[in-house]
């Protein structure tokens, strides 16, 4: 039997396996992120929130998910049927797919790539087909206007966030994501970590991955005011349901970005407590309350606010980061602080 697990049906079904708890946890995770979203909004308007379902309200978004499976997929008759259907469809399929090269503790990732950054820019800057194509495919000016709209934030902000990785991989040396919060592991702890000499990109890949998800105070592509309900206006049941899904996926993967990247992923705050999932989990939680406290707190931007932002102040500045950070680390400056790969982290 020992022997089945090293052929290539064996290495297939191991695979596998870990390609369905991968999917579990991320699909279970963004059921009670979602619950956690609503109570934290109904908190800060004073509301309860949900509280019916389930002891107080935990089994809600089993309800909801429930109502959108089981309702009628109603399809325009004016839209491209088969397009109209790939939509939600890719967009589900690239954020789920983008999970793969993120690492929970040592080792413990689907695919450990050496190119690990590149996987998940290039899957990012994929996602913004599946919202082109919900909104064409729609045969609605206010479902294209969202689309349009979502596709040049979308490309706005990649760019920005780029950059800032980019000044990361000049202090790490590596594209691999398990080797960056390597190179964070010091002696300092919490200190140690790249948040403190990368403190300026924390602010702006925060503010660019609210952006490139489409989450407020930068929801433009479904400004209710202005779209009726952008891109997936014309969307029902399951197919609204995947492009959901989608979105909570990818903000929930931009915090484990933001985790890795600058926050030392599955590292210990705390010199002599061990290392594990439990604190990357962890992170990814807090940076997710902090994802739905903008939301509850901060007022919609104007498009053309939006755009500036982009491009004449966060692009500028996170260009002359990556000047800097390569300066700093060239001559090793600051105790080595930008060149991990040259002190070894």
């Amino acid at each position: 039997m020992m022997d089945f697990w090293t052929t290539n049906w064996g290495i297939f079904v191991i695979v596998l396996a870990q390609c369905i708890a991968l999917m579990t946890f991320v699909l279970i995770s963004l059921i009670f992120l979602v619950y956690g979203d609503r109570k934290i909004w109904a908190a800060v308007q004073m509301r309860r929130g949900p509280n019916v379902v389930g002891p107080f309200g935990l089994l809600q978004t089993f309800a909801d998910f429930f109502k959108y499976v089981f309702k009628e997929i109603i399809i325009p008759a004016g839209s491209d049927r088969v397009v109209f259907i790939l939509a939600p469809l890719i967009s589900f399929t690239l954020a789920v797919a983008a999970w793969a090269v993120i690492p929970f503790a040592d080792g413990w990732v689907l695919a450990n790539l050496n190119i690990g950054i590149l996987y998940v820019f290039a899957i990012s800057s994929l996602e913004v087909y599946g919202v082109i194509m919900g909104g064409w495919a729609s045969n609605s000016k206010y479902a294209f206007l969202g689309s349009l709209r979502s596709a040049a934030q979308m490309i706005s902000y990649e760019v920005s966030i780029g950059f800032i990785i980019v000044g990361i991989l000049v202090s790490t040396g590596s594209l691999n994501l398990s080797a960056i919060v390597l190179a964070q592991d010091g002696n300092y702890g919490f200190f140690s970590w790249y948040w403190l000499p990368h403190l300026p990109m924390v602010l702006l890949f925060f503010v660019s991955a609210l952006a490139e998800t489409n989450r407020p105070p930068f929801d433009l592509p479904e400004a209710e005011s202005e779209l009726v309900a952008g891109y997936q206006v014309e969307y029902s049941s399951t197919p609204f349901l995947l492009f959901m899904i989608g979105e909570y996926a990818t903000i929930f993967l931009m915090c484990a970005l933001i985790s890795l990247l600058f926050f030392g992923g599955w590292l210990s705050p705390i010199p002599g407590l061990p290392d594990g999932a439990i604190w990357m989990v962890g992170k990814m939680a807090v940076f997710f309350f902090l994802f739905a406290m903008v939301k509850a707190v901060v007022p919609r931007y104007r498009y053309d606010q939006l755009m500036r932002l982009g491009w004449k102040v966060f692009l500028p500045v996170s260009l002359g980061w990556v000047a800097l950070t390569g300066l700093f680390a060239q001559y090793g400056w600051f105790g080595g602080a930008y060149a991990r790969w040259v002190v070894g982290g």
